[in-house]
C-alpha cells in the first residue's frame, strides 16, 4: 500500500469518526433541549415532596444552568423550542 493510499484511509477513518461524533452530538442536544423544556414548564409546587425527586430536579436544573448560552440555544433549537416562550419574553 502506498503512503498516499494509507493517508486516504486515515482521512476516511477520521471522516467517519467525525460524522459519528456529530450524530451523537445531535442526539445529546435533543436530550438537553427536551430536559430544558421540561424544567422550564415544570411547576415546582407540583413535584412530590420526597428528597430524591427534589434533588434530581435540582441537579438537572444546575446542569442546564451550567451550559453556555450557545449550547443551550443549540439544544433548544434541536427540539424546535422557542427561547422566548421558555423565558416568558
Amino acid at each position: 500500500m502506498t503512503v498516499h493510499a494509507l493517508k486516504d484511509d486515515e482521512v476516511q477513518l477520521l471522516r467517519k469518526e467525525i460524522e459519528m461524533l456529530m450524530a451523537e452530538r445531535q442526539k445529546l442536544l435533543q436530550v438537553v433541549g427536551s430536559a430544558a423544556v421540561l424544567v422550564a414548564n415544570l411547576d415546582s409546587d407540583a413535584l412530590p415532596d420526597d428528597v430524591e425527586t427534589i434533588d434530581a430536579a435540582e441537579m438537572l436544573a444546575e446542569q442546564l444552568n451550567g451550559l453556555t448560552e450557545e449550547s443551550l440555544k443549540d439544544a433548544l433549537e434541536s427540539v424546535r423550542a422557542q427561547v422566548e416562550h421558555l423565558t416568558g419574553t
